[in-house]
């Protein structure tokens, strides 16, 4: 249904533009002087093809060309080079009531959308009710779609694309639409569109909703085709990628962070012993900064007791990076006593199997007297990890918990 032959698309950017007329008239002036003109190539030879009623997921980070490539398939742009074959009628799911009129009505609004569309008014009149009634706006059809509220206005748009008989539907980052109990009733009629068997292209940095509902995935990595296979293959490869990337930024963000001393406000203490850094380290006893659901977890936390010190506790805090408190165990009560420290050392904190789920955390690091009172060092909040999903596959809520599920008729 869709045929991407060696398709290519460059952008000319002009950075002198003119714009004002004053602008104009000097530029004429200097009618010998060239204008430096950039080009960015958006795609370099793509090809793919998509067959009737498979839904395919374009995935790649931002500036990858997903959007360029669905703007081709709705013929929004024409390419540069190369061939694009589409079968059947086109509805694109862009920008969800672009072509709203802000004095119209919504009920007004669905017959000019419908018509753009190409329907005859008595199609649009059969479609109204169910229409209508997907966007859940009864109360407020014939009001002008300027007084709506943005979920209003998207639900009207997403409810006119759904509802446009078309064999090929090019989706951009529109599911989230509304609120949940709406956004399942759009991947719903997704879901029932693709047993009808349209056609779907679909662009969603969500990978959830990549690997939910698509069969295969195309990975764009700066305009060209990386990969193109089964949508859980092609995920689990981009996120190798990404965490590779993004291990590497954390470690450069912390190696930054280090130069400066942590802030007073974050850190109290006596002074006795002092925590001085916190590291790290995975499976294989490699300091790292990024971890998966499920991977082994060692903070190591190095000291120095400047003198000796009797009964300390080693306490430790986890916390969301929007100030979710997570755990907050200390060394005395997990059944780990010390008589006493002096001089260097470093105390382990270990989890095996790692239950957080994507985001990224803080961690603090303690070291408290027997009674767990008197602080003799504590760093709050000051050290920073992050977590990507794994294998566990965990994704919704902070924490996985292991379970399992059971039925029975």
């Amino acid at each position: 249904m869709i045929q991407f032959d060696h398709v290519s698309k460059q952008f000319r950017l002009r950075k002198s533009r003119p714009r004002t007329f004053q602008e104009m008239f000097l530029n004429l002036l200097r009618w010998g002087e060239r204008h430096p003109v950039e080009t960015i190539w958006s795609l370099r030879d793509v090809s793919f093809a998509v067959e009737q009623g498979e839904m395919v997921g374009l995935i790649g980070v931002n500036g990858a060309g997903k959007s360029t490539a669905l703007k081709l398939v709705s013929r929004v742009i024409n390419p540069t080079s190369g061939r694009i074959t589409v079968e059947g009628k086109v509805t694109g799911l862009l920008e969800l009531g672009a072509g709203f009129h802000p004095d119209l009505t919504g009920r007004e609004n669905i017959f000019l959308n419908g018509a753009i569309l190409g329907f005859s008014r008595a199609e649009v009149r059969r479609k109204l009710d169910d229409i209508v009634s997907f966007a859940e706006l009864e109360q407020f059809i014939d009001v002008p779609v300027k007084h709506y509220s943005s979920g209003m206005y998207v639900r009207l748009g997403f409810a006119v694309a759904v509802h446009s008989d078309a064999d090929v539907l090019v989706v951009d980052e529109v599911l989230a639409v509304g609120d949940q109990a709406f956004q399942a009733k759009c991947n719903q009629k997704i879901t029932d569109l693709r047993r009808e068997g349209v056609t779907i292209l679909f662009v969603s940095h969500n990978l959830g909703a990549v690997r939910r509902m698509c069969d295969r995935a195309v990975w764009l990595d700066k305009g060209q085709v990386r990969s193109i296979g089964p949508a859980d293959d092609i995920i689990a490869d981009y996120m190798d990628q990404v965490w590779h990337i993004r291990e590497a930024q954390a470690k450069k963000t912390e190696e930054d962070q280090a130069e400066e001393e942590a802030p007073a406000e974050r850190r109290w203490g006596s002074g006795e012993a002092r925590i001085e850094k916190v590291v790290f380290l995975g499976a294989d006893q490699e300091e790292q900064l990024v971890f998966r659901t499920g991977d082994r977890f060692v903070a190591r936390i190095h000291y120095q007791a400047l003198e000796r010190v009797e009964q300390p506790t080693f306490g430790v805090a986890i916390y969301r990076d929007d100030g979710v408190h997570i755990n907050g165990p200390n060394s005395f009560i997990d059944g780990c006593v010390l008589t006493e420290i002096q001089g260097t050392g470093y105390m382990d904190y270990i989890i095996e199997t790692l239950p957080l789920t994507p985001g990224r955390y803080e961690f603090t690091a303690a070291i408290y007297d027997h009674t767990s009172t008197h602080p003799y060092d504590h760093r709050h909040r000051a050290f920073t990890f992050e977590v990507q999903a794994g294998a566990l596959g965990a994704r919704e809520g902070v924490v996985h918990i292991p379970s399992q599920w059971e039925h029975h008729a």
